[in-house]
């Protein structure tokens, strides 16, 4: 197991310090990157490229996912089940509309959307080989590089339910993640260290 990070190779994606990062977070950042060169760690700028499309791809694959797996919670085998219902039609319409909060159901309808005849292609298929795009792109970084650095998000954190009537803000802070996310990060964390 690795004991100290001196040599430790870290690169900086430039895609994550853009447009609307809030300057408390890119602040604590440019600290955090002079702790590590104190420290006898190499810094580099990179770029990767894809993350511009990660934001959608996550959403398309998420939603699709989302409305796939859901399905199952029909109130008689899994998840929640209503007390108001005359025939099985009331225990899956209640049973849902009781169970699923607004964000869950705003995924299933998208999730549906894009699974739907006509739009497979479109959107899922497409952003599947997105996916394989991001995945490849951070394959490649990792190889020169121990560490990624980039932020959680692109803002300091929101108060509860402050972001809950617009979704796209929300979902665009979100930016910063859903591509490692997608990639499939982290796979083996402890493999890093014992180089």
């Amino acid at each position: 197991m690795r004991k100290d990070i001196k040599g430790l190779k870290i690169g900086v994606p430039k895609e994550f310090f853009g447009e609307g990062m809030d300057k408390d977070v890119k602040s604590a950042l440019e600290k955090t990157i002079e702790v590590y060169k104190k420290l006898g760690v190499e810094i580099e700028e990179i770029s990767l490229d894809v993350s511009n499309y990660s934001l959608a791809t996550y959403y398309i694959i998420a939603c699709a996912e989302a409305s796939s797996n859901l399905g199952r919670f029909d109130g008689i085998r899994y998840g929640y089940r209503t007390n108001s219902y005359e025939n099985l039609r009331d225990i899956y319409k209640n049973s849902r509309s009781e169970g699923f909060g607004a964000e869950v159901k705003r995924r299933i309808i998208l999730g549906t959307y894009v699974l739907s005849s006509g739009y497979y292609d479109a959107y899922y298929k497409k952003a599947q080989k997105v996916r394989t795009l991001v995945q490849n792109e951070f394959a490649k970084g990792f190889e020169k590089y121990d560490v990624l650095l980039t932020p959680t998000s692109p803002v300091t954190a929101f108060k509860f339910g402050e972001k809950s009537e617009n979704p796209l803000e929300m979902y665009l802070s979100d930016i910063c993640t859903v591509s490692v996310n997608i990639a499939g990060l982290p796979r083996n964390i402890s493999a890093m260290w014992s180089r």
